[in-house]
């Protein structure tokens, strides 16, 4: 993933997105030509040259100072993942390039498979910025059964999503979390534009999935925090469910997520029927991952 090619897309894009309106822009015409600002509006805003702007736009952000990165957040009304991901991209741009490299096999920590394994009635996974899921415990492996009875390993959240017809199903709000999913991927990109298993799996569901291009071109960005998950589950039908996810600050690029539904709700009633039946089928062959 070429560093310039990416800031040049991102800061036009973003530009692209306000109106002089947004910006508190007056007296300018309304028989525009281009969507947004122009390029000579944002250095206005940011109170840089529109020589300089316009060489920050054709993707040459390397020794930018945090004072100008934050007068362009600014000026683009750029919100925290935004501003995040240019500062990433600010950073991959400086001197210490690197070639692309191979990703390393992640290794899960004896301590954090065991607090897995130790949650019964909470769905959980550890997973990385590419999406994959690279540990998840019994009621996680249940509750995802149709992704994990995909063999691809590790299982993934994108290819799932763009790549198996059983995704629409699953995902009752397969939009949102099909857009979700690529800003996330791209918010992984542009902290580490040389992940080779990264530039890989976009490569495979630009070339397969249309869907994924056309989010892939946007640029959008964001943060994967918390919110709740529409479900439609095989076994126990439909489920809305609360996520919590966390950085594993001990091991930089993983996090955490949690699922859960409010006590005593039916989506609550729904998922200790999951941890029932996924407790029977795995004391029954603790070996294998339960399928439903």
């Amino acid at each position: 993933m070429d560093n310039r090619d990416e800031v040049k897309a991102f800061l036009s894009s973003r530009r692209a997105k306000v109106s002089p309106e947004q910006a508190g822009l007056t007296g300018y015409s309304r028989n525009r030509r281009v969507p947004g600002l122009r390029r000579s509006e944002v250095a206005d805003l940011a109170g840089v040259s529109v020589e300089y702007y316009a060489q920050l736009e054709r993707g040459n952000l390397a020794g930018v100072s945090d004072s100008v990165l934050d007068a362009l957040a600014g000026a683009l009304r750029l919100d925290e993942a935004e501003r995040a991901h240019l500062t990433d991209l600010a950073r991959a741009a400086g001197p210490a390039t690197r070639a692309r490299r191979k990703t390393p096999a992640p290794q899960i920590r004896p301590g954090v498979a065991r607090v897995l394994e130790l949650m019964t009635e909470v769905p959980a996974f550890v997973g990385n910025g590419r999406g994959d899921v690279l540990a998840a415990n019994t009621l996680a492996q249940v509750l995802y059964a149709p992704m994990f009875d995909d063999p691809h390993r590790p299982a993934n959240h994108a290819r799932f999503a763009f790549l198996n017809p059983r995704a629409r199903d699953f995902w009752r709000d397969w939009d949102r979390i099909a857009t979700d999913t690529v800003a996330m991927m791209r918010t992984e990109a542009g902290r580490d534009p040389y992940d080779k298993a990264l530039t890989d799996l976009v490569g495979e569901l630009c070339t397969r999935s249309e869907e994924f291009r056309t989010r892939w071109a946007a640029h959008d960005v964001r943060l994967h925090r918390t919110g709740v998950k529409q479900f439609h589950h095989p076994a126990v039908g439909d489920l809305d469910l609360h996520f919590e996810t966390v950085q594993l600050t001990a091991d930089p690029g993983l996090t955490m997520t949690l699922l859960s539904a409010p006590a005593g709700s039916a989506d609550d009633d729904a998922l200790r029927l999951l941890a029932s039946w996924a407790a029977t089928r795995h004391a029954d062959d603790p070996t294998t991952p339960p399928r439903p």
